[in-house]
């Protein structure tokens, strides 16, 4: 495996050097036309373009989580962890249509205060303070860490080197972090054509690894299909249920990603609470025009669509080499083997300067992600905490600067979870852990949206009783209910983990979840009057599409459909 060379450093600085020059450029730009406001800072104030927004949504999604996380599911699983990307694509099209209008036409900044607006101010405070614990210790720590270990793991570096990588990553972030949102967006495009460019340099060498490998050449095609010869069950989007007997492998594959049942259950919950709930993704369009907003969703979800390529591609390759004799030292970290080693495998065996290229494609994931994840942990304390209940009379530049110090303290608590993996994130499996412990808050968020949208009966009441009824039934069907009702009812199906437990998949539970939350929240709110006063105005015009807005739905659609058809 080579290791990196001048070139390779040379590129990486050069890289370095124009992302921190471009933003520094924006914020000067900013600074001299005398935009320095709060909503400037935490929204852009309206100044991303169509492209930005699309490419800042790309550049925060797609991190560690998806190079490293993604790709090691490629490696363990297969294709069908391509399905986050590819609903993805559907559930931005619902996004652009329904959601956005509603935020716009409310002139909604934060999800807490749409929350506020729609519900009252208590949801708004339990869900602020959930959000804020869910960005630093599930998001933000576990992209700080992902990021730092791939990177580690490719200058063979030790513990040490990895501590140097963690302070270094985060302290990126910080500094294109405190310029604000504006900065953000526009330096998020070097950051996604570099990640996009560097990944598919990452993938092509991938692919000819393999055609090497069974002596067809420096070939990637050939290389792809070889793959698809040789491990033709990491093709397929569908995984069968388990029947008995079935190795403790197939078991597991089946517990990450439970076939078609998940498409009736988690995985549109995972990516509407995702895409359209969630502040860290919907600020990057908050401060558009309608029209601009959606044209800049609808780019990025055609983006999700092909991410697949440089995200689990890899995965993939590496798992035909390793089956046949290759990257046995690089699949071992620590002297574990672990399958989120994929991604960093494949990139030790790129040639000189396009190494420099591809680290530095990880690395503007990594650090897009953490600069748009502490900017929303910065944007909710700010704006739904800090103003609203700790100094009320604060002016804008107060408020900045407590966004400035909230980013500094979020990134510093996530360097500290990070240091030496206090939240286990190691052992659970990157991707893994996000989508599970996201998982226990999102049926609940994901219910009260959606019925403070669309049904205006919805009470106050009735969302704090769905907050709680969501997260109690997530802990009920992710850690007791194999072991208090059997392992076989009739809306489950709980699995041996092998270890003497057994469990249900967590996108079965998250269904479940929101399906009693949903329950309860009608209950309580059938109870109360039949128009609440909070309820919001909703008129057909609101969601009508331009001809352009629905030539990109049409596209995506067909090539969603085309992509199922091919790998089902």
């Amino acid at each position: 495996m080579n290791k990196f060379s001048t070139i390779d450093y040379v590129i990486f600085v050069i890289y370095f050097i124009v992302v921190s020059s471009y933003g520094y450029w924006v914020y000067s730009r900013k600074k001299t036309k005398g935009v320095s406001d709060s909503h400037d800072f935490f929204l852009a104030e309206g100044s991303l373009t169509w492209w930005a927004i699309g490419a800042s949504l790309i550049a925060s999604n797609i991190s560690a989580e998806q190079f490293i996380g993604a790709s090691g599911q490629g490696f363990a699983v297969g294709l069908a962890v391509a399905a986050y990307e590819w609903v993805a694509a559907i559930a931005l099209i619902i996004v652009a249509v329904w959601f956005i209008p509603i935020y716009l036409k409310n002139k909604i900044f934060t999800m807490p205060q749409f929350l506020h607006t729609r519900y009252n101010e208590t949801v708004s405070f339990v869900m602020a303070l959930f959000w804020l614990f869910l960005y630093v210790f599930v998001n933000l720590t576990s992209i700080l860490f992902l990021g730092a270990l791939a990177l580690n793991n490719l200058s063979g570096g030790d513990q040490t080197t990895m501590h140097y990588i963690i302070i270094a990553l985060a302290v990126f972030a910080l500094f294109i972090t405190l310029g604000g949102m504006k900065v953000i967006g526009f330096t998020d495009v070097i950051q996604v054509l570099v990640l996009v460019i560097g990944g598919l340099a990452t993938t092509y060498i991938a692919l000819t690894l393999v055609s090497d490998h069974f002596g067809l050449g420096k070939s990637a095609l050939a290389g792809f299909n070889a793959m698809m010869k040789d491990a033709p069950d990491h093709f397929k989007m569908m995984l069968p249920k388990p029947k008995p007997g079935a190795s403790q492998v197939e078991i597991n594959k089946y517990l990450a990603l439970p076939g078609i049942a998940m498409y009736f259950a988690g995985q549109w919950i995972v990516n509407l609470n995702y895409w359209g709930c969630n502040q860290y993704i919907t600020q990057r369009a908050l401060g558009a025009n309608l029209k601009t907003a959606r044209t800049g969703i609808l780019f990025a979800g055609l983006m999700k669509l092909a991410m697949p390529i440089i995200v689990v591609l890899p995965g993939i390759a590496a798992y035909v080499l390793y089956k046949n004799g290759g990257l046995q030292q690089e699949m071992v970290s620590g002297g574990h083997f672990n399958s989120d080693n994929a991604y960093s495998a494949v990139l030790g065996f790129l040639p000189t300067g396009l190494k420099g290229l591809s680290v530095a494609a990880l690395t503007a994931a990594i650090v897009a992600s953490l600069a748009g994840k502490a900017n929303s942990i910065s944007t909710i304390f700010t704006l739904d905490i800090y103003k609203k209940h700790i100094n009320k009379n604060a002016d804008e530049k107060k408020m900045v600067n407590v966004g400035r110090l909230t980013i500094v303290a979020a990134l510093i608590l996530s360097i500290m979870l990070t240091w030496k993996d206090l939240l286990g994130i190691g052992g659970e499996g990157g991707f893994t852990f996000i989508q599970k412990y996201t998982g226990f808050i999102s049926p609940g968020i994901f219910a009260i949206f959606i019925l403070g949208f669309f049904w205006k009966r919805t009470t106050g009441a009735a969302a704090i009783a769905g907050i709680l009824t969501g997260f109690g039934m997530s802990v009920l069907f992710n850690n007791f209910a194999p072991r208090l009702f059997g392992h076989e009812t009739f809306l489950y199906t709980a699995f041996p983990k092998g270890d003497g437990t057994f469990e249900i998949p967590f996108l079965i539970c998250m269904g479940l979840s929101f399906l009693f939350t949903v329950i309860v929240m009608v209950a309580i709110s059938l109870a109360g009057p039949k128009v609440n006063a909070k309820a919001l105005a909703i008129d057909s015009s609101m969601f009508k599409i331009e001809r352009s807005t629905l030539a990109l739905i049409v596209v995506t659609l067909l090539l969603l459909t085309m992509l199922y058809v091919k790998f089902w």
